[in-house]
């Protein structure tokens, strides 16, 4: 797997608190935009994400951003 799947063509926006969250990159998760483990035997690994003041989060679902793990709008170019 080189590419990463393309769960949905826009982003998660999710009223966050603060804390951890580790963002799914290889896009196989159930649990988007979050990890569940199912990178795994593959080539990605998740992002490890620091929340330090609640607010909304752009997440990127379409796993193509240039600023992983958050949307860019590189979703409109798929």
């Amino acid at each position: 797997m080189t590419e990463p799947d393309c769960p949905q063509k826009s982003p998660c926006v999710i009223e966050e608190q603060p804390g951890k969250r580790h963002w799914c990159s290889c896009g196989r998760s159930s649990n988007q935009p979050y990890c569940d483990g199912k990178h795994k035997g593959t080539d990605f690994t998740p992002v490890a994400v620091e929340i330090v003041e609640s607010g909304k989060v752009a997440w990127c679902a379409c796993k193509k951003s240039g600023n992983p793990p958050f949307c860019d709008g590189s979703h409109r170019d798929i």
